[in-house]
């Protein structure tokens, strides 16, 4: 390999460096990894480095020599090259330049593969760009990938998971909030790399209630990124903007606005230009158009926390002459997949099947989602908005269309009321119960906001392994309603 793009000279005195003065290692292990290193018995000398430290063994040189001779990787000459280089007081240039040559080396690997994956193996090009774009994505990060993870730096990321947790102090919450209390302590939060549905039928309110948890991120700093397929962007923030305000959509989609409603909505928009929320409204999107996007965003946009897709069956998949059965698999896989990579909770809404509406019990369960094989599999949540006023009404009206048919006089019964009582249905949790959570709906804001105290919860205790129902508990939520 062309020597422009290695240093062993600089990769011997950061390793002495390191030697001599072991406690800067945890600053250089935060920047440089063992994939940076050029000659492979550096990068195990400093993997050794690593593990010494995980197992808190000192980076000295008869343990060096220790821990590479059980991996039968000791080589005495080089180590010798090493403890006679100049140890440097300021490792950060050398550090820039070995992560400099190592970005240009895995640049030059992914030259090979591009060839590989269009000449060799004859990939579409969809896909090959999608490849391309992951790996260009995990250089730039500065991703190490490994086989496998070992037991010493898995139990050490366990053991300091659980101190961070600790020192949180919230025995309630792990990933992002979802804006609810209830709903938290069900949940946890939204969980790194976790794929969450939100399902229901038209007019639930999926919508609404996905932008209840963007509006509660954004108040609290965090990120978001909204791929709206349905809905223009300017509609999301008439939304946003009527939650937040308690002015009635209606009247902000009309203008119909008092003095003292303006001063507060002037407010809020000066709020919101402050707030980390990107929307892609552009409608047609495929799986691989989205990775890029959001890669791309969350490289510019670290702060971003949390995704969404309004939503999954809107989008394409890019494999061409496959059945909608195998598109949206490929949708779901790749959703999972990115939420992974990007280490972030990704909210994708689905639609339901018709069908539920010939029920008695209109309540959504898993086998009502469209396409629901896959989406089942991949997700790590599930969750169905339902309204029985939604029901109420529709029947009301047909009542009204039948007895207008009919030639009788129709009294009305149903009440249409400002505020209506709503269910989040958990059908699936990878890693906690299913249930129900009572929540309120206000209309006129599109607003979901906590149940009144008195309203109760049920948890249904799931065996994981055996996927059936162990316990029913039913317990009084104790939350105040949070607007």
């Amino acid at each position: 390999m062309e020597e422009h793009l290695y240093n062993l000279a600089f990769e011997r005195s950061v390793l002495s460096s390191i030697i001599f003065e072991p406690e800067q290692f945890d600053d250089i292990s935060n920047i440089l990894s063992k994939d940076d290193f050029y000659l492979p018995a550096h990068a195990e000398i400093y993997d050794s480095m690593t593990i010494l430290t995980l197992q808190e063994q000192p980076i000295a040189e008869e343990f060096l020599k220790k821990e590479l001779g059980k991996k039968n990787k000791f080589d005495e000459g080089v180590m010798l090259e090493i403890l006679s280089a100049n140890p440097i007081s300021n490792t950060a240039a050398y550090i820039e330049e070995l992560k400099d040559k190592a970005m240009k080396r895995h640049l030059l690997t992914l030259t090979t593969e591009i060839k590989h994956f269009t000449i060799e193996e004859q990939l579409p090009s969809s896909e090959v760009i999608d490849l391309v774009e992951k790996k260009l994505f995990e250089i730039t990060q500065s991703a190490t990938k490994k086989e496998f993870r070992e037991a010493p730096e898995v139990a050490q990321a366990t053991l300091e998971y659980i101190e961070e947790m600790k020192a949180r102090g919230d025995t309630v919450l792990v990933g992002v909030d979802t804006g609810f209390h209830e709903l938290n302590k069900m949940t946890t939060g939204f969980g790194k790399g976790d794929l969450v549905i939100i399902a229901a039928r038209p007019a639930m309110g999926k919508t609404s209630f996905v932008l209840n948890t963007v509006s509660n991120l954004l108040d609290k700093g965090k990120g978001v990124a909204f791929f709206s397929l349905e809905m223009p962007a300017e509609q999301l923030m008439l939304r946003l903007l009527s939650m937040k305000t308690s002015i009635y959509l209606t009247n902000l989609r009309v203008g119909n606005i008092d003095a003292k409603q303006q001063a507060d909505l002037d407010s809020e928009i000066a709020k919101m230009k402050t707030r980390s929320l990107f929307i892609d409204d552009q409608g047609s999107l495929n799986i691989n158009q989205l990775k890029s996007r959001l890669r791309k965003l969350k490289q510019q946009h670290p702060e971003i926390e949390m995704a969404v897709i309004d939503y999954i069956q809107i989008m394409s998949e890019t494999g061409g002459g496959r059945g909608r059965q195998d598109e949206v698999s490929a949708i779901s896989r790749g959703l999972k997949m990115l939420a992974r990579e990007l280490e972030m909770p990704i909210l994708a809404l689905s639609q339901l099947n018709r069908g539920l509406e010939g029920r008695a019990d209109k309540r959504p369960m898993l086998s009502d989602i469209r396409e629901s094989g896959a989406i089942e599999q991949d997700a790590d949540i599930i969750m169905f908005v339902y309204r029985d006023d939604v029901y109420l009404f529709k029947e009301e009206k047909e009542r009204e269309k039948q007895a207008k048919a009919d030639g009788k006089e129709f009294i009305s019964n149903y009440v249409e009321r400002e505020e209506e009582e709503a269910e989040i249905i958990i059908g699936k949790q990878r890693n906690g119960p299913t249930g129900h959570v009572k929540l309120t709906f206000q209309k006129k804001f599109t607003r979901f906001v906590n149940a009144e105290p008195k309203k109760a919860f049920e948890v249904v205790y799931e065996n994981v392994d055996m996927g059936e129902a162990q316990m029913n508990v039913e317990e009084e939520s104790i939350s105040m309603p949070m607007v």
